[in-house]
């Protein structure tokens, strides 16, 4: 009987492919984060988005992480048209 070579934690393609757009939004988030002027709404901003993304770690239904990185998302360009604001 043959056995699979590959780990049994070993990712699918689609959840391969989830766990890349979560890490991209991540980064993105910290990113626009950086640029907020005031360090303790920077500081607040950046606990709440890892505290969010902590609590949201072990999420496996393929639905709700779907509608969670639409959700960031929406939050992200909320942030970055607020900055945008704040800039001009």
């Amino acid at each position: 009987m043959a056995t699979s070579r590959l780990p049994p934690a070993t990712l699918t393609l689609k959840q391969f492919v989830r766990r890349q757009q979560v890490l991209l939004l991540y980064r993105r988030i910290l990113q626009a984060i950086r640029q907020v002027p005031n360090d303790s709404d920077r500081k607040y901003l950046k606990d709440w988005a890892r505290e969010e993304f902590k609590r949201n770690k072990s999420a496996t239904e393929e639905d709700s992480i779907r509608m969670m990185i639409t959700q960031g998302n929406m939050q992200l360009k909320e942030l970055e048209k607020t900055l945008a604001l704040a800039r001009s």
